[in-house]
Protein backbone atom coordinates (compact mmCIF):
# COMPACT_ATOMS: atom_id res chain seq x y z
CA UNK A 1 0.00 0.00 0.00
CA UNK A 2 1.09 3.54 -0.62
CA UNK A 3 2.57 5.39 2.31
CA UNK A 4 0.01 7.72 3.81
CA UNK A 5 0.63 11.26 4.87
CA UNK A 6 -0.66 11.95 8.34
CA UNK A 7 -1.43 14.93 10.48
CA UNK A 8 -0.63 13.83 14.04
CA UNK A 9 -2.33 16.88 15.52
CA UNK A 10 -5.65 15.75 14.05
CA UNK A 11 -5.18 11.97 14.26
CA UNK A 12 -6.04 11.40 10.61
CA UNK A 13 -4.32 10.24 7.45
CA UNK A 14 -4.99 12.38 4.36
CA UNK A 15 -5.49 9.54 1.88
CA UNK A 16 -7.33 7.12 4.20
CA UNK A 17 -10.92 6.70 3.00
CA UNK A 18 -12.10 5.92 6.54
CA UNK A 19 -10.48 9.11 7.86
CA UNK A 20 -12.37 10.98 5.13
CA UNK A 21 -15.64 9.32 6.18
CA UNK A 22 -14.96 10.02 9.87
CA UNK A 23 -14.36 13.69 9.09
CA UNK A 24 -17.44 14.16 6.87
CA UNK A 25 -15.35 14.45 3.70
CA UNK A 26 -16.84 11.50 1.81
CA UNK A 27 -20.33 12.18 0.50
CA UNK A 28 -21.03 8.60 -0.66
CA UNK A 29 -20.72 6.85 2.69
CA UNK A 30 -24.00 6.15 4.43
CA UNK A 31 -23.26 7.13 8.03
CA UNK A 32 -25.89 5.72 10.39
CA UNK A 33 -24.48 6.81 13.75
CA UNK A 34 -21.72 9.10 14.98
CA UNK A 35 -20.42 10.49 18.24
CA UNK A 36 -17.28 12.40 19.24
CA UNK A 37 -15.15 9.21 19.13
CA UNK A 38 -16.74 6.76 16.66
CA UNK A 39 -18.56 6.57 13.33
CA UNK A 40 -20.75 3.73 12.07
CA UNK A 41 -21.59 3.39 8.38
CA UNK A 42 -22.89 0.78 5.95
CA UNK A 43 -20.32 -1.49 4.32
CA UNK A 44 -20.16 -0.84 0.56
CA UNK A 45 -19.98 -4.60 -0.15
CA UNK A 46 -22.31 -6.13 2.44
CA UNK A 47 -21.86 -9.78 3.35
CA UNK A 48 -25.14 -9.96 5.30
CA UNK A 49 -28.49 -8.15 5.24
CA UNK A 50 -27.10 -5.80 7.91
CA UNK A 51 -23.38 -5.10 7.51
CA UNK A 52 -21.90 -2.02 9.15
CA UNK A 53 -18.41 -0.82 9.99
CA UNK A 54 -17.61 1.02 13.22
CA UNK A 55 -14.41 3.06 13.13
CA UNK A 56 -12.65 5.38 15.55
CA UNK A 57 -12.43 8.95 14.25
CA UNK A 58 -8.80 9.02 15.35
CA UNK A 59 -6.71 6.97 12.90
CA UNK A 60 -5.52 3.63 14.28
CA UNK A 61 -3.95 1.25 11.76
CA UNK A 62 -5.40 -2.12 12.81
CA UNK A 63 -6.12 -4.46 15.71
CA UNK A 64 -2.36 -5.12 15.86
CA UNK A 65 -1.90 -1.48 16.86
CA UNK A 66 -4.03 -1.89 19.98
CA UNK A 67 -2.74 -2.09 23.54
CA UNK A 68 -4.36 -3.05 26.82
CA UNK A 69 -5.56 0.55 27.29
CA UNK A 70 -7.65 0.22 24.10
CA UNK A 71 -10.01 -2.36 25.65
CA UNK A 72 -12.54 0.38 26.41
CA UNK A 73 -12.39 1.60 22.80
CA UNK A 74 -13.10 -1.90 21.50
CA UNK A 75 -16.02 -2.21 23.95
CA UNK A 76 -17.46 1.15 22.83
CA UNK A 77 -17.12 0.14 19.18
CA UNK A 78 -19.08 -3.06 19.91
CA UNK A 79 -21.70 -1.14 21.89
CA UNK A 80 -22.23 1.26 19.00
CA UNK A 81 -22.51 -1.64 16.54
CA UNK A 82 -25.09 -3.40 18.68
CA UNK A 83 -27.03 -0.16 19.16
CA UNK A 84 -27.21 0.32 15.39
CA UNK A 85 -28.46 -3.24 14.94
CA UNK A 86 -31.18 -2.68 17.54
CA UNK A 87 -32.15 0.60 15.83
CA UNK A 88 -32.42 -1.34 12.56
CA UNK A 89 -34.82 -3.84 14.13
CA UNK A 90 -32.42 -6.68 14.91
CA UNK A 91 -33.63 -8.37 18.10
CA UNK A 92 -31.73 -11.68 18.10
CA UNK A 93 -28.35 -10.63 19.49
CA UNK A 94 -27.23 -14.28 19.47
CA UNK A 95 -27.30 -14.22 15.64
CA UNK A 96 -24.78 -11.42 15.09
CA UNK A 97 -21.06 -11.36 14.41
CA UNK A 98 -18.71 -8.60 15.54
CA UNK A 99 -15.06 -8.75 14.65
CA UNK A 100 -11.92 -7.43 13.02
CA UNK A 101 -9.85 -8.62 10.11
CA UNK A 102 -6.20 -9.07 10.98
CA UNK A 103 -3.32 -7.88 8.82
CA UNK A 104 -2.47 -8.72 6.14
CA UNK A 105 -6.17 -9.46 5.50
CA UNK A 106 -7.42 -5.87 5.84
CA UNK A 107 -8.52 -3.83 2.85
CA UNK A 108 -8.32 -0.42 4.55
CA UNK A 109 -5.51 0.44 6.94
CA UNK A 110 -7.81 1.98 9.55
CA UNK A 111 -9.19 0.00 12.48
CA UNK A 112 -12.74 -1.11 11.70
CA UNK A 113 -15.18 -3.42 13.44
CA UNK A 114 -17.41 -5.48 11.17
CA UNK A 115 -20.97 -5.67 12.48
CA UNK A 116 -23.00 -8.35 10.70
CA UNK A 117 -26.56 -9.56 11.22
CA UNK A 118 -28.04 -12.02 11.01
CA UNK A 119 -24.80 -14.00 11.05
CA UNK A 120 -26.78 -17.04 9.90
CA UNK A 121 -27.39 -15.13 6.65
CA UNK A 122 -23.82 -14.15 5.80
CA UNK A 123 -23.55 -14.84 2.07
CA UNK A 124 -21.99 -18.15 1.08
CA UNK A 125 -19.41 -16.51 -1.16
CA UNK A 126 -18.19 -14.23 1.67
CA UNK A 127 -18.55 -16.43 4.76
CA UNK A 128 -14.87 -17.42 4.65
CA UNK A 129 -13.91 -13.81 5.45
CA UNK A 130 -15.79 -13.83 8.75
CA UNK A 131 -14.97 -17.17 10.37
CA UNK A 132 -13.97 -16.63 14.01
CA UNK A 133 -10.68 -18.15 15.11
CA UNK A 134 -9.04 -18.09 11.69
CA UNK A 135 -5.81 -16.34 10.81
CA UNK A 136 -7.77 -13.56 9.13
CA UNK A 137 -10.62 -12.73 11.57
CA UNK A 138 -10.86 -12.20 15.32
CA UNK A 139 -14.10 -11.57 17.19
CA UNK A 140 -14.45 -8.47 19.28
CA UNK A 141 -14.74 -10.57 22.46
CA UNK A 142 -11.60 -12.56 21.68
CA UNK A 143 -9.65 -9.39 20.87
CA UNK A 144 -10.64 -7.84 24.22
CA UNK A 145 -9.51 -11.01 26.03
CA UNK A 146 -6.17 -11.02 24.22
CA UNK A 147 -5.64 -7.34 24.99
CA UNK A 148 -6.45 -7.98 28.65
CA UNK A 149 -4.00 -10.89 28.72
CA UNK A 150 -1.45 -8.82 26.76
CA UNK A 151 -1.30 -11.54 24.11
CA UNK A 152 -0.67 -10.50 20.50
CA UNK A 153 -3.84 -10.63 18.34
CA UNK A 154 -2.02 -12.41 15.52
CA UNK A 155 0.27 -15.30 16.32
CA UNK A 156 -0.25 -17.24 13.09
CA UNK A 157 1.17 -14.52 10.83
CA UNK A 158 4.19 -13.95 13.06
CA UNK A 159 4.93 -17.67 13.21
CA UNK A 160 4.69 -17.90 9.41
CA UNK A 161 7.31 -15.19 9.07
CA UNK A 162 9.71 -17.14 11.25
CA UNK A 163 9.38 -20.06 8.83
CA UNK A 164 10.82 -18.03 5.95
Amino acid sequence: MARSRSDPSEGKVEDCIFCLIANNQDKEAEVVKKNKELVCFRDIDPAAPHHYLVIPIHHIHSCLSLQRDHIGLVERMAEMGKAVLREQGITDMMDIRLGFHKPPYISVDHLHLHVLAPSSQISNYMIYKFIPGTSSFITEERLRKRLKDNAPPVQFFNSCLSCL
